[in-house]
C-alpha cells in the first residue's frame, strides 16, 4: 500500500507534528511505504528528513498556479501511490481532478479546526464544500471540527491527536531554561501557539495585566511564530515587558512547558489543540477557551477551566485560582496526564488511520 501525504507547509504547527508522528509510526509497518510532499520551503521539523522517504517540494509560483496540478499528477502517477492524504485545504482542491484522473483513493484531512463563518466567505469551508463530495474520506481531529463543516457521517471520522511522551524525556533542566530567559519570579503562565488572527493574544495579554496590576511575581510566556513580532509586543504596555518573555519559534518546546505552572490557550477557533496536550502531558492545568474541539479534551473543573471566548476577567480569576492553589495546580495537572495517556495515546493515532487506509485499498 503506497500512501503520498500532501500538506501546504511545514512549521511548528499542530498539523504538521500530527503527520510527524503519524509517518513515524507508520514507518515500520509492513506493508505500508510513503511519500510527503511539501509545497512550501517553510520546514521547522527536520525530523522528516530522518525517515529515509521521498521528499517532494512543490511551490506555487502564484496563488493560481495551475502546474501543480501536472506535478502533484506525476508524483502520484510515478509513485504508484493507493492513496493521497492531504492536510490542508489548499492540497485538497488541486487534488480532486488529480486523483479522479489516477482513480486513487483521496482522504481529506483539511479539519483540524472549528469554523466560526460557517458560509463562502471562509474560504476553508468553500474548499470543504468543493471538495468534500469528492473525497473517499474526510479525517478530522475533533468531533465538532467535522460537524463545524458539514461531513457527512457516513464518510468521515475523527480521530484523535496521538501525543508521543518521549517528546517528555530528556528535557532541558529548568534552571538551565530559567537561566537563558531571564526570570526570577515564583510563578510561569505560559502559551504556546503561533500570534495569528486564529489566536486570542490580546485576551491572554490582557489577563496577563489584570494578575500584574496586584502582584509582580508572575512572568507571562508566549511561544510561537511571530509572538515576537513588533504587532505582538504593541499589545502590551511598555511598563510590563520585564514581566513577559515573547520568544518566537523555538524548537525543545517541551523543556519550556515544564518551566510552566499553568498552561493557557486563548483562541477564536480550534481542533484538537498539541499545545494542549503538551501542557497536560506535561502535568500543567490548563486555562483554555470553551468551543470547537477543546471541550473534547479539558474537562472543566477537572484538568483546567474552560473560559469564554475572549473573557479577560474570567480568565484572569481563573489564572489567580490556580496560582493561589499549588494542591489544585498539581491536581489539575495529573490529572491532564493521565488523560491524555488513557485517550491521546499515539498507537491509537496511528492504527486508526492504518486501518481506515487498508478499508479504502480493499474497497
Amino acid at each position: 500500500m503506497k500512501i503520498i501525504f500532501f500538506i501546504d507547509s511545514f512549521p511548528a504547527g499542530g498539523k504538521e507534528r500530527r503527520l510527524l508522528e503519524l509517518m513515524k509510526g507508520l514507518k515500520d509497518k509492513p506493508g505500508v511505504e510513503f511519500e510527503l510532499v511539501i509545497m512550501s520551503n517553510d520546514v521547522h521539523y527536520k525530523e522528516i528528513f530522518d525517515l529515509g522517504i521521498k521528499v517532494h517540494f512543490v511551490i506555487r509560483k502564484t496563488k493560481k498556479d495551475f502546474s501543480v496540478f501536472s506535478q502533484f499528477y506525476k508524483i502520484c502517477k510515478n509513485g504508484k501511490a493507493d492513496i493521497a492524504h492531504c492536510w490542508d485545504s489548499m492540497s485538497a482542491v488541486y487534488l480532486v481532478p488529480v486523483t479522479k484522473l489516477l482513480g486513487i483513493k483521496l482522504v481529506n484531512g483539511m479539519v483540524v479546526d472549528t469554523p466560526i463563518v460557517q458560509n463562502y466567505k471562509n474560504k476553508n469551508w468553500l474548499r470543504a464544500k468543493l471538495t468534500f463530495p469528492f473525497s473517499h474520506l474526510i479525517l478530522g481531529n475533533s468531533k465538532a471540527g467535522l460537524q463545524g463543516y458539514g461531513a457527512k457521517p457516513a464518510k468521515s471520522i475523527c480521530i484523535y491527536n496521538g501525543f508521543n511522551f518521549s517528546r517528555t524525556e530528556n528535557l532541558t533542566d529548568k534552571d538551565i531554561i530559567l537561566k537563558e530567559l531571564k526570570i526570577t519570579t515564583s510563578y510561569i503562565i505560559g502559551m504556546v501557539a503561533s500570534f495569528s488572527k486564529f489566536k486570542d493574544y490580546p485576551t491572554y495579554y490582557k489577563a496577563a495585566e489584570l494578575i500584574l496590576s496586584n502582584r509582580k511575581d508572575v512572568t507571562f510566556l508566549a511561544i510561537g511564530d511571530f509572538t515576537d513580532s513588533e504587532a505582538s509586543r504593541q499589545l502590551i504596555p511598555e511598563v510590563l515587558l520585564p514581566n513577559f518573555r515573547l520568544l518566537g519559534r523555538r524548537s525543545g518546546i517541551e523543556s519550556y512547558v515544564n518551566c510552566f505552572d499553568i498552561g493557557v490557550l486563548a483562541t477564536f477557533t480550534e481542533g484538537i489543540s498539541n499545545s494542549i496536550l503538551e501542557y497536560m502531558a506535561l502535568a500543567r492545568p490548563v486555562i483554555a477557551t470553551d468551543g470547537g474541539g477543546t471541550k473534547e479534551i479539558v474537562e472543566d473543573n477537572e484538568t483546567g477551566f474552560l473560559v469564554a471566548q475572549s473573557n479577560v476577567s474570567e480568565m484572569a480569576d481563573k489564572m489567580n485560582i490556580l496560582l493561589a492553589d499549588s494542591v489544585l495546580r498539581n491536581k489539575m495537572g495529573l490529572a491532564g496526564q493521565e488523560k491524555v495517556r488513557k485517550q491521546f495515546q499515539l498507537s491509537n493515532m496511528v492504527n486508526e488511520c492504518l486501518i481506515k487506509y487498508q478499508q479504502l485499498v480493499s474497497k
